[in-house]
């Protein structure tokens, strides 16, 4: 009974020590494989190829950060409803399974509906 049960995990052990050979590998040839020359123009940021004019740090508006996350939920949403849509027609699927997704719209159309009454979404 104990063989059988070591003999299960042994592939996770062989999966995970070959995993963490393979980090240490890229690390290790990232460190031998690298250049490290090192000159003024190499260390200032630039974005598209344009090179900075001004100050290096700049800072951002809260107000970003409201969109950002609705769109990020918004986002999550997507990921979970079109592989439910894709078997929606799938005869192995009950009832259960479509008022479930009702359910999950529309907690996500309350948390929607909310955020535009508390003024998230107006751009001010």
């Amino acid at each position: 009974m104990h063989g059988d049960y070591f003999n299960d995990y042994t592939a996770v052990l062989i999966a995970s020590v070959a995993g963490v050979v393979l980090v240490l590998t890229a690390f290790v040839g990232s460190l031998l494989l690298s250049p490290r020359a090192r000159s003024a123009l190499k260390d200032i940021p630039y974005e598209c190829g344009i090179e900075p004019v001004g100050d290096q740090w700049s800072q951002m508006h809260f107000r970003y950060y409201p969109f950002a996350i609705l769109f990020l939920i918004f986002d999550v949403e997507a990921v979970f409803l079109f592989p439910w849509a894709v078997v929606f027609l799938s005869p192995f699927l009950t009832s259960a399974i479509f008022y479930e997704m009702l359910i999950f719209i529309g907690i996500l159309g309350f948390g929607l509906l909310y955020s535009w009454k508390k003024g998230v979404l107006d751009w001010r």
